[in-house]
């Protein structure tokens, strides 16, 4: 049974940026591509980086480690070395807080 859980508020992933957080054992991230508000895993799949550190384009979020760049929208990776996609999270804003759907 999935639940929404409370991420952080709008005003701490601005336009551009990456927020990772941990909840209840769950690592997750929260990138905001042009006022698009996404959540997927923190971790990468190839190497166990925390991809929060990364660097967020229009073609996704690269990893800081290898540079492999995962697409927001379905998590796949666009480039090797990582090979296995992230879990995508279904995300809302309600009252300037950003919840996810776990």
């Amino acid at each position: 049974m999935s639940e929404w859980i409370k991420a952080c508020s709008l005003d701490q992933v601005k336009k551009g940026e990456l927020f990772g957080f941990v909840q209840d054992g769950r690592k997750l991230l929260i990138a905001n591509l042009d006022g698009t508000i996404h959540a997927t895993d923190l971790i990468c799949t190839h190497a166990d980086a925390d991809l929060s550190t990364g660097f967020l384009s229009k073609e996704g979020v690269r990893c800081p480690l290898h540079l492999s760049v995962f697409n927001l929208v379905n998590g796949k990776p666009n480039n090797l070395p990582a090979e296995t996609a992230l879990k995508v999270y279904p995300v809302k804003v309600d009252n300037n807080e950003i919840f996810v759907e776990v």
